[in-house]
């Protein structure tokens, strides 16, 4: 008899919004977009197609992620506030006229500490930036979730415990944490950060260690132990697939989703 975690867990992958249709056949329960894809808050509202894009897709899009280019940044001494604050206001309306609920604040190499740069004022930084962007989700019914990175992609923010820190200190609803199995694990970062972490925990994102493939592709990985964590923490939010291929091969995606149905059900 399936567990009752396993009937309504929502499963989805990181695609363009055009290939849902084909997501859709495989069994995926949603897409999971880019924001700097879909949202694209450099672009002025006459020339943005995403909500056309959107409302034509054949799965939900509840998710998106990549939060902030490159060239925008959130630390360091080019951090352009009036700037952010532009992209970010676009943004975040954007996502409510499409009915995103859940963006990812990853945004490696915006966040990124340039050398020499004081790690106190970087961390300041980071946090005036999500106070700045909060009221804005708060206006949509919109959940920041802020996504650990491993150190060969940016060097804030690496762990879930380090995540939780500026979830605590911001104390805010609409911000909460990501666990995201592929920077977890080349973190080693021990699964009691994900326990202890488990109030907080609103997203999922799944790749294998290996060229961060979809799960089960390369047999390097077993999630059920981190899958056994989310159960015994009640986890009911969405699971994504997300690659360093964007798109994935759909041959791949079909097979990872039902590697990670498996995993999950035996967990």
């Amino acid at each position: 008899m399936l567990s009752y975690h396993f009937r309504f867990m929502k499963f989805g992958i990181v695609v363009p919004v055009e290939q849902s249709a084909q997501l859709k056949a495989m069994g995926y329960d949603f897409v999971e977009e880019m924001i700097v894809r879909l949202l694209q808050g450099e672009v002025p509202d006459e020339e943005w197609d995403g909500e056309r894009r959107a409302s034509a897709s054949a799965l939900p899009v509840p998710a998106a992620n990549y939060l902030v280019p490159a060239h925008l940044k959130i630390t360091g001494p080019d951090v352009a506030p009036e700037k952010l604050r532009t992209y970010i206001e676009r943004v975040v309306t954007r996502a409510g006229q499409v009915g995103i609920r859940t963006l990812v604040f990853g945004s490696g190499p915006a966040r990124n500490v340039p050398a020499g740069f004081d790690r106190k004022d970087a961390r300041r930084q980071v946090l005036e930036f999500l106070r700045m962007m909060l009221p804005y989700c708060a206006r949509y019914g919109i959940t920041l979730v802020c996504e650990p990175l491993n150190r060969g992609e940016c060097n804030i923010i690496n762990s879930v415990a380090e995540a939780m820190e500026y979830v605590w200190q911001i104390d805010h609803t609409n911000f909460q944490c990501l666990v995201d199995s592929y920077h977890l694990w080349l973190e080693n970062e021990p699964f009691e950060h994900v326990r202890d972490a488990m109030p907080w925990i609103r997203h999922v994102h799944l790749a294998d260690t290996e060229g961060r493939r979809p799960p089960g592709l390369t047999g390097k990985n077993d999630y059920r132990p981190l899958f056994a964590e989310l159960k015994r923490g009640k986890y009911e939010g969405l699971i994504s697939v997300e690659t360093i291929n964007y798109p994935p091969l759909l041959s791949e995606a079909a097979a990872s989703l039902e590697f990670v149905k498996r995993q999950w059900r035996e967990a």
